[in-house]
This record gives C-alpha cells, structure tokens and sequence, in this order.
C-alpha cells in the first residue's frame, strides 16, 4: 500500500471519531526519503483543520501542536520529490511565511490570546490552500 494511501486511510479514521476521540497526527521522521508533494499537501490541511478545531475548543496545547507539526510538513514540503511547477519559484517564500505563521501561532496559543490566533488561523488557512496542486 503506497503511503497515500495509508494517510489518506488515517484520514478517513480520525474523521470517523468524535472530537474527543481524535489522535494528534504524528510528527514525520526527520531522516529518510523525500515525500510526495500530495500526501504532505493532505497532511497539512489535516493539521490546519486539528488546529481550526483545538482553536474553537480552547485546546490550547493542542494548538500548539498543530502548528508546530504544520511547521515541519512546511519544512518537508520544500524537500519533496514532485513540487507542482506552478509552486516551484514560488514554494520557498511560502513556506518561510507559513513557518513564521505557525511560530506566532503557537505563541498566541501559550498566551492564550484568543484575537491573534484567530487572525493567524486565517492566515495559515489561506496559505496552506494557495499551496494546492491545482490554481
């Protein structure tokens, strides 16, 4: 089974589950061989979606979480093996801003400060949806 279709599966489990059932996604293993741009695409709308719903519950070490391995997908997103060529040129400086993002995010999540996390939960949405295969 290819791992698309392991995370995808992984998907469709922790979205059978109650809000309270949910299991934090796994951080990747930092050594071994790039991933494929979709499954790392499908990976950070998981974690943009685990850090939408901590936000709106005030799971705020959750939120932290999210955003710090939404960061790291980020950081493996560059090192994939098929970037879109529409992405190619510009991938870099997008994820430099969507670290920055889940970096202030997570300080708003250890403040607690309901405003800033807000506004950087949008910001972080509309990133990681400008990062589509397709325009």
């Amino acid at each position: 089974m290819s791992r698309l279709h392991v995370l995808l599966l992984v998907g469709v489990l922790v979205g059978c589950q109650t809000a309270a059932e949910r299991m934090p996604i796994k951080p990747l293993p930092e050594e071994g061989q790039p991933w494929p741009y979709a499954e790392l695409l499908a990976r950070a709308r998981l974690q943009a979606a685990a850090a939408n719903e901590a936000f709106y519950v005030n799971r705020w070490a959750d939120l932290e979480d999210a955003a710090r391995g939404l960061e790291q997908t980020g950081r493996f997103m560059l090192k994939a093996e098929d970037i879109p060529p529409r992405l190619k040129d510009t991938l870099p400086k997008e994820i430099e801003e969507l670290s920055k993002d889940c970096l202030a995010l997570r300080d708003a999540a250890r403040n607690q400060d309901v405003p800033r996390s807000n506004e950087l939960m949008q910001k972080i949405n509309l990133r990681v949806r400008m990062l589509r295969i397709e325009q």
